[in-house]
């Protein structure tokens, strides 16, 4: 009996690993191409920090005509959640990571590589854990959950390293007649890794972001097929990574403590080992403290978030950028029209600890990402955005298309555009002024601040509409219009001239324009008040007054 009169008896329908090498050839791709992936498990809702290795791993194999992936680790049957693999699919898709290769749907795939979904490669793991087995470097393991349990206990006390490894890996030196004596006998058993390792030595690793890293042998004998007959992440990841041909594996520093264990499958496997990347998680400050965003306390944690709050996908994309490469930053200032496809994103140059999350600076991002929209783009992602969560709003809009068009395309368009809508869900509370339906329900006050004696208002307002107001006035005439009324009022018509004159005025004519401001739409900070004016028109203009004189 030898070993693999063993692995035949353990895999008796399994193919030679020949046949899985030149089903999946090397692909043919110029030297420097990166082939990576994300490879996420569909446990649960997509993780911003999933799609931060998403876009990562999309921007590189980009940059180098190389292959993007999507794979799907659901080994772990348990724990998969319904329709979660669609959502991680339509997340990459809507953000404009879509995978050159990989699971597009539940059922459904595209590429040459495949299956990419690891359920239904169980045949492929067996093939390989076949070829171990053979080798001597894989057994079956027949201790039940209680004696594994046992063993720990007995460890624990000791207070001496858990695991199955050395002395405590009592299946490890049976013989091959024993092994195949207990699965004749009906015995059940799982597959283990040999593990040739000694903790007592070291392995130095370069790993593309961290740099030099430096950790004991892996010397324990992991499980690498389970009792259901599928292989445990460790091992299907090394023999999916090989026969898809990556690269570079781009994923988060939790699994940087696997790196020993993984490189050593590799080397037992005879397989090249890919480029290792660890990315830094991202971060949040917590009293002071950072922890790492958390899919319980942090709604921001969730991709749907981002849609919810109306933030655009363009903004997460540039803000993520922003945390993946400082350089990304001053790139955009000195290119502010360029699509992020020409910023050259470099792995190395990412951070080593963990970036923070800022919703402030992620907000400030996005204003200026929507003020560069055209009228007809703000509109139409306003109403898509009102349509799943603002009835009224999206009635507005849809009925007054026309108008709500002018109403985007205030201050739009020109040098200095406006920068007052960060997100979708703003958009109903910085235009409400604009239609009568909304105005009509604004219960708050008039603050006029400077100007605010009602005879003063009263006069300021009845003399503008009476003597100033010409709808067909360009901005120029408007403005000088409203210096004369403040001239008019015994106010200066220049700020700078009520500064080098104190106690001769009371006011200026910027107060006086704040009037005006305020009685058409109760705020004193609204975009350009002449383009706001050209768009409401003279009848809502003297009916705003009206009412802000009683």
């Amino acid at each position: 009996m030898n070993y693999k009169d063993l692995a035949d008896l353990m895999f008796p329908d399994a193919k030679e690993i020949k046949y899985y090498e030149e089903k999946y050839p090397e692909r043919n791709l110029k030297e420097g191409a990166i082939v990576t992936r994300i490879a996420p498990s569909p446990t649960g809702f997509t993780h911003i920090g999933g799609l931060y290795q998403g876009l990562i791993a999309k921007k590189v194999a980009d940059q180098t005509e190389g292959v993007f992936f999507v794979r799907i680790e659901d080994t772990d049957q348990k724990r998969e959640v319904k329709n979660a693999i669609s959502e991680i699919v339509n997340s990459l898709t809507e953000f404009g990571f879509e995978p050159d290769e990989g699971m597009t749907s539940e059922t459904e795939e595209k590429g040459n590589y495949g299956p990419y979904k690891q359920s239904i490669r169980k045949e492929i793991y067996q093939a390989y854990a076949k070829y171990l087995i053979e080798q001597g470097k894989a057994y079956p393991c027949f201790c039940s959950t209680e004696e594994i349990e046992e063993i720990r206990a007995k460890q624990e006390a000791a207070k001496i390293r858990p695991g199955y490894y050395g002395i405590w890996a009592k299946c490890r030196n049976l013989t091959v007649e024993e092994m195949i004596e207990k699965i004749k006998a009906g015995e059940k058993w799982i597959v283990r890794f040999k593990s040739p390792g000694r903790e007592d030595r070291k392995i130095k690793h370069k790993d593309v972001i961290k740099g030099n890293v430096e950790f004991p042998e892996n010397d324990q004998d992991i499980v690498i097929i389970k009792a259901d007959g599928l292989p445990t992440y460790h091992f299907a990841h090394a023999v999916d990574d090989h026969l898809m041909r990556t690269t570079h594996v781009i994923r988060g520093d939790e699994w940087l403590s696997s790196v020993p264990l993984h490189l050593q499958l590799f080397q037992e496997l005879g397989f090249k080992a890919p480029k290792y990347a660890h990315i830094a998680p991202i971060m949040k400050n917590d009293e002071g403290g950072k922890r790492k965003l958390s899919k319980r306390k942090d709604p921001e944690a969730a991709v749907s978030y981002y849609a919810e709050e109306g933030i655009p996908k363009e903004a997460v994309t540039e803000y993520l950028l922003n945390i993946a490469n400082s350089t990304f930053e001053n790139w955009r200032r000195a290119n502010p029209d360029k699509p992020i496809k020409e910023f050259d994103l470099q792995l190395n140059k990412m951070s080593v600890s963990g970036a923070l999350f800022d919703m402030v600076k992620l907000l400030d991002v996005s204003k200026i990402v929507i003020s560069k929209m055209s009228a007809e783009e703000v509109y139409e992602n306003s109403l898509a955005w009102a349509k799943k969560h603002d009835e009224e709003l999206a009635n507005l809009l849809e009925t007054q298309k026309e108008y709500s068009l002018k109403v985007f395309g205030i201050e739009r368009g020109n040098k200095k555009p406006r920068k007052d809508i960060s997100k979708w869900s703003d958009v109903k509370e910085n235009i409400a002024y604009m239609y009568e339906e909304l105005f009509a329900k604004d219960t708050s006050e008039y603050l006029y601040q400077v100007i605010n004696s009602k005879e003063e208002i009263n006069k300021i307002l009845d003399t503008y509409i009476t003597k100033y107001y010409n709808e067909n006035d360009d901005k120029q005439t408007w403005f000088d219009k409203i210096k004369e009324l403040a001239g008019e009022m015994g106010y200066a018509k220049e700020v700078k001239e009520f500064k080098e004159n104190p106690g001769k005025y009371t006011a200026h004519v910027g107060d006086a324009s704040t009037v005006l401001r305020v009685a058409l739409t109760k705020r004193t900070n609204t975009p350009d008040m002449y383009e706001i004016m050209k768009v409401l028109g003279k009848g809502i203009i003297q009916k705003r007054f009206q009412k802000a004189k009683i």
